[in-house]
């Protein structure tokens, strides 16, 4: 077995325009308020990393293009589509008109842990990250269907959301293991 380091074209990386046709996972990722353009960035990469549907910016969540989204995204904001929302209650209406199951990815009285959470086989998810201060807005929570929130055990309670959102979303691709994840 060699441990001989992939040369990028040993990859086999989608072009955007095969990223565009290919077929993505039921998922929208709705960012919530968030106000670290190198976060949003990171979501954009870590999205187009697992072929999620698209991403919705809510508020004040900066917009591509921006030359500090793009620093952590390289280029994930060609591939990845993208809404923007003046309000995230507007996507989620949106969505859950399209029949989507809205998620908060917040700690709350009635959150189910994120391992003893398994998405349905044919369902369509829109899952939503939070300001990193102030996390999901309360409004939000009361409009979403569930809430699931990623075990933690240190003295910090939160993680950073691109963290979260890569932990959210591998652990989706896991308990889904359906095309397109395969």
């Amino acid at each position: 077995m060699s441990r001989l380091k992939l040369a990028n074209d040993e990859l086999e990386r989608k072009t955007v325009d095969a990223f565009k046709k290919a077929s993505k996972s039921p998922l929208i990722v709705i960012l919530d308020n968030v106000r670290s353009l190198n976060n949003i960035g990171s979501v954009f990469r870590t999205a187009d990393a697992f072929l999620v549907e698209a991403i919705y910016l809510c508020g004040y969540t900066a917009k591509p293009p921006h030359k500090d989204i793009h620093k952590t995204a390289l280029g994930a904001t060609e591939s990845i589509e993208w809404k923007h929302f003046s309000k995230t209650s507007g996507a989620i209406q949106y969505l859950k008109d399209k029949g989507y199951h809205i998620i908060a990815l917040e700690q709350t009285r009635s959150s189910i842990p994120l391992p003893e959470f398994y998405p349905e086989e044919d369902a369509k998810y829109g899952l939503i990250f939070g300001n990193e201060v102030k996390g999901v807005d309360q409004e939000v929570i009361d409009i979403s269907d569930t809430c699931i929130e990623i075990p933690q055990f240190g003295t910090k309670h939160s993680f950073n959301i691109a963290v979260s959102a890569g932990i959210v979303l591998w652990d989706f691709y896991i308990k889904k293991e359906r095309p397109p994840f395969r």
